[in-house]
């Protein structure tokens, strides 16, 4: 059952590209008219106003109370702190052979101070000490900023 008062396809399809080209281009001239006048409003307001000119403060006003609050803020962030005895290179087939009771030997030498480190960052060195059944470690060396350059290219 067919509508005798239809249109063909064809004619449908010429009709709607036409309707649309005709609201793009209505379209195209208001966003086109919008531009311009934005460029040139832009363009009469090039002329900088020194009071609105500089919206950050100048770092030399900061307050020194107000980077200790600052400080306050990372103080309960947790990092990860680390005492290395000494280090070794074991070759797979060795490393599978160990069992409980096997010794490793490593490159840190007896009384030699022990490497702390925070966040896998060198930071000091110091000696191992036993508080009530727990080891600890007493810092003897805290490493400055230069010396961990120095440790590095070892």
């Amino acid at each position: 059952m067919s509508d005798l008062n239809a249109k063909p396809e064809t004619e449908l399809a010429g009709t709607a590209p036409q309707m649309a080209a005709d609201e793009v281009s209505a379209d195209d001239e208001t966003a086109m008219a919008d531009w311009a006048s934005a460029l040139a409003e832009q363009n009469d307001n090039e002329e900088i106003n020194p009071t609105t000119a500089g919206v950050f403060q100048p770092l030399s006003k900061v307050e020194p109370t107000t980077t200790r609050n600052d400080i306050d803020m990372i103080l309960d962030i947790p990092v990860q702190m680390t005492v290395e005895l000494g280090r070794t290179k074991i070759a797979i087939r060795n490393l599978l052979q160990l069992a409980q009771g096997s010794v490793v030997e490593l490159d840190g030498m007896a009384g030699e101070p022990m490497d702390v480190l925070v966040n896998g960052c060198l930071i000091a060195q110091g000696e191992v000490v036993v508080v009530n059944d727990k080891f600890g470690i007493r810092l003897t060396d805290i490493i400055t900023p230069s010396e961990r350059i120095r440790k590095l290219n070892r």
